[in-house]
């Protein structure tokens, strides 16, 4: 029954991620692998079904599983696109690039597993959320939606490090003028409690499943069809042999899943076979990097200093740069950078795109700072405010209100980095809804 083959890791791969939520939610972590998804998603989709349940005399619960995604899942996607507005707002000093940003995310090209029954709607709207509150500099909110990301996906452990820039910076900003040994033990409990706050989510479901396979007399019944299931397709139950991991010096089931079930690791994925999965990842992947290289290059010394000082003369800290090349923004695209440097190197490349889509504003920011600079109809439009038409003029004199609508009704005119910023946006989002929908591969 074990080590799996290929095949019934392909079987794996691609049925057991939306499957999963339903056998969570009516049974429970039963087999090894649904362990490899965080247990946020399903608690919340679990409220949703309660909410549901004067329906339940006329659906079953798988059918109030599927209107419970469908509608949270589309409320989160409103709400992450408003936190992201507003965490634009914050952090660009731009309203016009932050109002570009969030009609993007709106198309964005990670649209369908925003929809569909995935983790990544939730988690977007947490980390946006997050991420606003610590730019009004309320650290505790901040950390506790950090911590509620990360128990929706474990790549919200890399979001510690806003927290930590941000106490670094505070420390920076107070040692020359207050006791300097006091501020670094400060600061160093300051760090040790954001990590400890961010990695709780997530420890507490590693211990979690180590008292389900790992500890004698854990197990839990398991229903005989589910039983027979786990027999034809080789899934590990708690019942039965111990685990390898359990005997690890930190045995950690979320680490062994990524490594025995997904083939998971560093250059695993470098393969010939796989060139089209990096060539369906590459549009995002230059995307960050051209975003990095761009203000890498422009705020070399600020770079260089990481964040702490902006430049060599001090006079320039009182009016910083607005848009995305405002100083805020260096935290938000170190992080865009080592997220698409650890999914390029470590991860299945095809999934780069909701990865990132999910996780950082500057996939939306960036375009947003491109369409602004490069397009001249949006650089008239900011000039001339918008006014509404007369209700007596001809159809064809009226307008949308929507900037990037304006752009597609005008698309022959836009200039070649706005044809290929919204092609590549509207591009992914069709195709990611015509492919999964389908089930054709599209990750």
């Amino acid at each position: 029954m074990w080590p799996l083959d290929p095949s019934r890791k392909e079987v794996l791969r691609f049925a057991v991620c939306c499957r999963v939520l339903t056998l969570v939610l009516q049974h429970g972590y039963l087999y090894e692998h649904n362990f490899a998804f965080l247990p946020g998603f399903p608690l919340a989709l679990l409220v949703g079904t309660k909410l549901l349940r004067p329906l339940q005399g006329l659906l079953n619960l798988r059918s109030c599983l599927l209107i419970s995604v469908a509608l949270l899942n589309s409320l989160f996607s409103v709400l992450a696109a408003v936190a992201l507005h507003d965490l634009g707002c914050l952090v660009l000093h731009c309203p016009h690039q932050a109002f570009y940003g969030a009609l993007l995310f709106c198309l964005s090209p990670a649209n369908i597993f925003l929809a569909a029954g995935y983790s990544e709607a939730l988690f977007a709207l947490l980390t946006f959320s997050a991420m606003g509150q610590l730019e009004r500099g309320r650290s505790w909110t901040s950390g506790f939606l950090f911590a509620l990301a990360t128990g929706v996906r474990s790549n919200g452990l890399v979001s510690v490090g806003f927290l930590v820039h941000s106490q670094c910076q505070g420390f920076f900003s107070s040692v020359m003028v207050l006791n300097p040994l006091r501020q670094l033990l400060k600061l160093m409990g300051s760090v040790f409690l954001s990590v400890i706050i961010l990695g709780l989510p997530f420890a507490l479901f590693q211990y979690y499943a180590y008292t389900r396979f790992c500890l004698p007399d854990s197990a839990h019944p398991i229903p005989k069809p589910l039983l027979q299931l786990a027999m034809d397709k080789g899934y590990r139950i708690a019942e039965g042999n111990e685990p390898p991991w359990c005997s690890w010096e930190i045995p950690l089931i979320y680490s062994y899943i990524q490594d025995i079930y997904w083939n998971v690791g560093f250059l695993r994925y470098y393969e010939f076979k796989q060139v089209p999965n990096f060539l369906l990842a590459a549009p995002v992947a230059i995307l960050i990097a051209w975003a990095t290289w761009t203000y890498v290059t422009t705020h070399p010394w600020f770079c260089l200093t990481l964040g702490m000082q902006r430049s060599k003369n001090n006079k320039t800290l009182e009016k910083p740069d607005p848009g995305f090349l405002s100083p805020r923004v260096f935290v938000y695209q170190v992080h865009a950078a080592v997220l698409l440097l650890f999914g390029g190197l470590c991860m299945h490349v095809q999934v780069l795109t909701r990865f990132l889509g999910s996780s950082t504003p500057i996939v939306y920011w960036f375009p947003a700072h491109l369409l602004q600079d490069q397009e001249p109809q949006l650089r008239s439009l900011e000039t001339v405010p918008w006014k509404p038409p007369a209700g007596d003029s001809a159809p064809e004199q009226k307008g949308p209100r929507n900037s990037l609508m304006m752009l597609l009704y005008n698309w022959k005119t836009c200039s070649l980095v706005t044809r290929c910023i919204l092609g590549y946006f509207l591009t992914y989002w069709l195709l990611g809804l015509l492919l999964h929908c389908n089930f054709l591969p599209w990750t």
